[in-house]
């Protein structure tokens, strides 16, 4: 022993855990990527331009080729996405849309930062996603749009919600911003969530799971007309330098989360298998567990979040799963209307009971954690 080292305690290393699963890890997927993502760095450094240049549009045009979509808009958010796709469909004061109360806090907040009024209506079940059979009795004659969220990466029923619209003349703008890479019904040739609306807005906020190493987001539509718009919106109003011809947003995608994003663009087909199949053994392993009922399957579902349903007292859940190595995580304990203060979660009554029993569980990569997680589940 050098001079100067204290003496060690001794250690019991078999009452040692390691540390628990978490719910998301990205140093895996760094360490993975980095020569490219270095490479990528590089490029963007040596050329000098940082907002709206070569490795945006270059961006844009890969995100819209493989979604399949006429126009992609990179922007500062999935927030953005939305509030500048509803801008850009002209709803503001006085409107109504209708949306989802099971959903992140940004659904009804950017409807109501135009000045609209959100209105919601229940959940399906199963899915988690706005019930189309509710949506009929909700239209008011200042029903100007529905915003479906597939929310999980699992798609909502578009078919029936774009009847719905066409019977009234609405607008449907999706929050996509958990389904990037998502099919509608799952058919290899049925069209991706974000390309079936007239607008809709993705997130690529790192946790997604084709994500960026900081804030981004992007709008699609086959409209040219509402996709000039939208590129004028998120710069100021402006097309050109001081030709400003509305107010606007500064919501411009900057050239290094692009540059991220199209290392990582390529292998999402990859990655989304991946994970339906860690879903697959998750429900398997979950088969015939008293107070545990797995997720809703579907082709087409991506599994942003591989999200159960727990019929027993959740917090005492967590903690057993804690205790097993897992982590857990909640989306969403409240609804939207309630943080919003627009009226009591007992309107909702299936929202509600989802928000008091969902509980979300890590989909690692690391087939060692993976094994970790199984190994809890069938253990409860």
């Amino acid at each position: 022993m050098s001079s100067g080292s204290a003496p060690k305690p001794d250690v019991d290393w078999r009452h040692m855990r390691a540390d628990p699963v978490p719910m998301l890890d990205l140093k895996h997927e760094t360490t993975e990527l980095r020569a490219d993502l270095l490479a990528a760095f590089n490029r963007v450094l040596d050329s000098g331009q940082f907002v709206l240049g070569s490795e945006v549009a270059a961006f844009e045009a890969e995100a819209a080729a493989l979604l399949g979509v006429k126009h992609a808009i990179g922007v500062n958010s999935g927030t953005d996405a939305l509030t500048i796709s509803l801008r850009a469909l002209g709803i503001g004061p006085g409107d109504e849309v209708i949306t989802s109360p099971f959903s992140f806090f940004a659904t009804g907040e950017c409807i109501a930062l135009v000045g609209a009024t959100p209105v919601f209506v229940d959940i399906e079940p199963e899915s988690f996603n706005i019930d189309p059979g509710l949506i009929r009795a909700a239209i008011t004659p200042r029903t100007k749009a529905i915003l479906p969220v597939h929310l999980y990466g699992l798609p909502a029923d578009m078919g029936r919600i774009m009847k719905v619209a066409r019977d009234h003349d609405l607008f449907v703008i999706e929050d996509a911003a958990q389904s990037f890479g998502a099919r509608w019904h799952g058919d290899p040739a049925a069209p991706y969530t974000g390309t079936i609306g007239h607008m809709s807005a993705f997130s690529f906020y790192p946790t997604k799971n084709l994500g960026a190493y900081g804030d981004a987001g992007m709008i699609t539509t086959n409209d040219d007309e509402l996709a000039l718009l939208a590129r004028k919106l998120r710069s100021h109003g402006s097309l050109v330098a001081y030709q400003n011809e509305m107010l606007g947003y500064n919501s411009r995608l900057d050239e290094l989360q692009a540059a991220i994003l199209r290392v990582k663009l390529p292998s999402l087909e990859r990655m989304n298998r991946e994970r339906r199949e860690t879903a697959r053994l998750y429900t398997e392993a979950l088969a015939g567990k008293p107070g545990i009922t797995a997720p809703a399957t579907a082709p087409g579902h991506i599994y942003h979040q591989y999200t159960v349903r727990i019929e027993r007292d959740r917090d005492s859940f967590r903690e057993q799963l804690l205790a097993a190595g897992v982590s857990s995580s909640v989306y969403y304990p409240r609804l939207v209307n309630e943080l919003l203060g627009m009226g009591p979660a007992a309107d909702f009554p299936v929202a509600r009971a989802a928000a008091g029993s969902v509980l979300s569980l890590p989909l690692p990569r690391r087939v060692e954690e993976r094994e970790r997680v199984i190994g809890a589940l069938e253990g409860l």
